[in-house]
């Protein structure tokens, strides 16, 4: 058995193999809700192999969407849409989880397609005005309103709250937000955080709000269940984050519950990033070294070979598809027939107590007579 495809166990859960599902926005929700498209799109994945789904950034509060069209858990009437696409990821065999996030001064923003305007949408279409630790806007949206104490104090009971709607939807992992330039980075990066209360300034103070909302989150999830950070290692800006300081702020939340930590880049401010096949990797196994916490890696994994040489050497412990999983919704069966994995030898779930889902091979029975020979 590869590496790729060898079971990794976090807390209570076994998820069948290394190759997961990175969230993706995709722009197409209204008023919060998960509608059609999400459960075509997700489910259509879930008959693929992945280890696990991680769905896209869903909002703790209308305010911290993105864009108007963003999902969100922020209002119990979320979850019943939500459970209707874990209900069909589960009953194909494979474990989902979704993503929790508030995107601060990156909010209230036209989406990606199917909009008359960019950059920030105004408040009489519907926009809103944004928050963040400063009063500093990202370059070219307009400036954010700086969270006062009350504030603060507010974000780490959002995502708990969002966290327990998570589980009444039946997410089997819950991800924090902290990278892409959304608030928790804002907090953690010094080029957007000019505070001088004990949320600015040094390094711990900058990672409190997080620490803080882990812990609010955790006290609410499962004991057996896991809980994922996702960090923008770097900046890729001089005075910015640095890998080395995202280390140490991982190795503090080993101490608080955090089970895996996925290791992204950028996206806090213009930077010239050198993109590239596997680029990110060198950052996610700094983060595994000093952090002592299994690491995911994204970032350009496009190859089942470099996907299997990045974990066996040790850089990281799951890797993370993107842009290669919409390409390919069946990437980790290709890449197990690549890797000479017999199509009788991927389980997709390990260990299910749920009597609806049985073991299957990594091909869907429908899909079976597909399976490269």
């Amino acid at each position: 058995m590869t590496h790729l495809f060898s079971p990794l166990t976090l807390r209570g859960t076994t998820f069948a193999n290394r190759a997961w599902l990175a969230p993706m926005c995709q722009y197409s929700a209204t008023d919060g809700f998960p509608d059609d498209w999400h459960l075509v799109h997700l489910g259509s994945l879930a008959s693929g192999g992945y280890g696990l789904l991680l769905s896209e950034a869903a909002a703790v509060a209308p305010e911290g969407r993105i864009s108007p069209r963003d999902v969100g858990l922020w209002d119990d009437a979320h979850i019943a849409p939500w459970r209707r696409i874990t209900d069909f990821v589960h009953a194909r065999g494979t474990k989902i989880g979704v993503q929790l996030a508030h995107a601060g001064r990156k909010a209230s923003t036209y989406p990606p397609f199917g909009a008359a305007g960019h950059g920030t949408v105004p408040l009489d279409e519907g926009g809103w005005t944004t928050v963040a630790p400063s009063a500093l806007a990202f370059p070219g949206l307009d400036a954010p309103a700086a969270l006062d104490e009350a504030g603060v104090a507010a974000i780490p009971g959002l995502f708990a709250d969002a966290a327990r709607r998570a589980l009444a939807a039946g997410f089997d992992v819950v991800e924090v937000h902290a990278a892409h330039g959304y608030l928790l980075h804002q907090f953690l990066s010094p080029l957007s955080n000019h505070r001088e209360d004990e949320y600015g300034g040094s390094l711990e103070n900058r990672a409190r709000l997080l620490v803080e909302t882990v812990d609010a989150v955790r006290a609410v999830w499962p004991d057996e269940l896991a809980l994922l950070v996702r960090f923008s290692a770097t900046d890729w800006t001089d005075g910015g984050l640095s890998v080395e300081e995202v280390g140490q702020v991982a190795k503090e939340l080993a101490g608080h519950g955090v089970d895996l930590v996925d290791v992204s880049s950028g996206g806090n401010a213009p930077a010239q990033i050198p993109v590239g096949p596997g680029y990110q990797v060198p950052a996610a196994r700094a983060v595994r070294e000093t952090s002592g916490l299994p690491v995911g890696a994204v970032g350009l994994i496009t190859d089942a070979r470099q996907a299997e040489q990045t974990l066996v050497d040790g850089a990281a412990d799951v890797v993370l598809l993107g842009r290669a999983a919409l390409r390919d919704p069946f990437w980790p069966l290709r890449a197990a027939h690549e890797l000479g994995v017999p199509t009788e030898a991927l389980p997709l779930e390990v260990g299910s107590s749920d009597p609806g889902v049985q073991d299957v091979t990594g091909w869907q029975p429908q899909h079976v007579r597909g399976a490269w020979r």
